[in-house]
């Protein structure tokens, strides 16, 4: 017969170390404007977006590539990735948390922070 096993009671949301670490690993690199959105209850897509800027084509494949090798150091892989570093967006699918990494002009035309602006910001009070 199986075992049960309750779940911890943390107050914490199982996303946010995560969360925490793709954000360390984009301001390593000088992002801009981090921002990560709790999309729980709003979308089946994801439980977090994470949107930071970038002033330069290399700049956004800098970020991009070190977060995806900050989250492999941890065991974690991409599901998936899209975009185009010279059109000015790339996005990392982590599954539970999708990366966005725009170009500062790409950022503001997409506007997904306006589009999920119901969504409460995670605080991402971390130290470089």
């Amino acid at each position: 017969m199986a075992k049960l096993v309750r779940k911890s009671k943390s107050t914490e949301p199982d996303f946010l170390p995560n969360t925490l670490r793709i954000a360390e690993c984009a301001a390593k690199h000088k992002a801009r404007d981090i921002r990560a959105y709790d999309l729980r209850g709003l979308t089946v897509m994801a439980d977090v977006f994470v949107i930071c800027s970038a002033s330069s084509e290399p700049q956004v494949k800098a970020i991009y590539n070190s977060i995806r090798m900050g989250m492999k150091e941890i065991g974690i892989l991409p599901r998936g990735a899209e975009g185009d570093a010279g059109a000015g967006w790339l996005l990392i699918d982590f599954g539970n948390i999708i990366v966005h990494v725009f170009r500062e002009k790409a950022r503001e035309f997409y506007d997904l922070d306006g589009l999920w602006g119901d969504a409460p910001e995670i605080n991402l009070a971390f130290d470089v």
